[in-house]
């Protein structure tokens, strides 16, 4: 049977406290190097959970550098990210920002990635949803409760690096952050 949608996503109150569970959870990830956060026990999920990176975009309106903790399905070197705001009508913010500028910084464990995020085509996403549900599958619900919005799948590519470019990694002198 269907999970009907939580009362709770409709309130004034839930997205503020999103907004600080994702925070809190960024920061326990980068703390940890992953170690804590990096499996996401909840739902579907709440035995074996899935797993979880860092996803780093560009608001498209400030320029800052926005992270957010989201469940990611591994596919060979590229990393598939869900829009899905949990079955909310609206994309999340996070996709309107990667629509603008599509370079994001993708963390899993220590390690930080460069990478190229784009849409799935129709074909695409048919082929990864199935792969995505046996991740979590709870995707199924958060599609239905969306309605009209079609969740986008999102495939992240790594940017091939140039030469005598540096990867963003912690403590990177050429970023001269200086953190270890």
């Amino acid at each position: 049977m269907p999970k009907a949608r939580p009362r709770a996503y409709d309130t004034a109150w839930f997205p503020k406290f999103m907004r600080i569970v994702g925070r809190v959870h960024v920061a326990v990830y980068r703390a940890t190097g992953g170690l804590v956060g990096r499996r996401f026990h909840i739902g579907s999920a709440w035995l074996r959970g899935v797993p979880v990176c860092l996803f780093t975009t560009t608001g498209r309106k400030t320029g800052r550098r926005r992270t957010m903790p989201l469940l990611y399905m591994r596919d060979g070197d590229r990393v598939i990210v869900v829009a899905s705001q949990a079955g909310l009508p609206g994309h999340p913010q996070w996709y309107r920002n990667l629509q603008a500028d599509p370079h994001v910084e993708v963390q899993i464990g220590r390690e930080r990635h460069a990478m190229r995020a784009r849409t799935a085509d129709d074909a695409e996403r048919a082929e990864l949803w199935p792969r995505l549900l046996g991740v979590y599958r709870d995707f199924d619900d958060y599609q239905r409760w969306a309605g009209d919005r079609v969740i986008p799948v999102v495939v992240c590519e790594p940017v091939r690096e140039r030469p005598g470019a540096q990867r963003h990694r912690r403590g990177d002198a050429a970023r001269g952050d200086g953190a270890v």
